[in-house]
């Protein structure tokens, strides 16, 4: 008695699992048909142009010193005060480009979080009503989780997720 009591016991979570209802859905597709992913694309585009012509700006700076300072460098008849300081330019100019493409990249991953997490939000809203809609008791996320194998009881929840969000 004891053992089929353990069995029983062991079997339990698999018998609740097969009553569970189970959806999967793919929210980078989602996210990917969004109308609002459009507009937030052209405006990290605008900015990421911005960003590269001033890094450019910059960096053509910095070449016309270091061919000055390879002037300067190659004239004997110049003093080392002379060159060291165009030395220390051509470091100070290296290190604005250094701290300009750090800073560019951090406001242009900020920027795309700004953009982006609303459109995920919707994303995950209409999942979350559409599981709570259909009563499933899990919805697997393929884009994050991939499924080898959707038995005949799991339901795709991509078109009830679309007509929620418009699409």
């Amino acid at each position: 008695m004891k053992r089929v009591m353990i069995i029983v016991a062991a079997l339990m979570p698999l018998l609740l699992m097969a009553q569970a209802r189970i959806g999967i859905v793919n929210s980078q597709q989602l996210f990917d048909l969004m109308p609002e992913k459009i507009a937030a694309e052209a405006q990290l585009k605008s900015m990421s142009d911005k960003l590269h012509a001033e890094y450019e700006l910059l960096q053509s700076e910095f070449d016309k010193k270091y061919a000055d300072y390879q002037i300067v460098a190659a004239d004997p008849s110049i003093p080392e005060t002379i060159k060291e300081r165009r030395v220390q330019e051509l470091q100070e100019g290296d290190k604005k480009i250094r701290e300009f493409e750090r800073r560019a990249a951090d406001d242009l991953a900020a920027k795309r979080e700004a953009l982006t997490r609303p459109i995920t939000d919707k994303v995950q809203a209409a999942i979350r009503t559409a599981g709570e809609q259909g009563a499933f008791d899990l919805v697997l996320d393929t884009a994050v989780t991939p499924v080898a194998y959707t038995g005949p009881a799991t339901v795709d929840l991509m078109p009830v997720v679309k007509v929620l969000l418009g699409l």
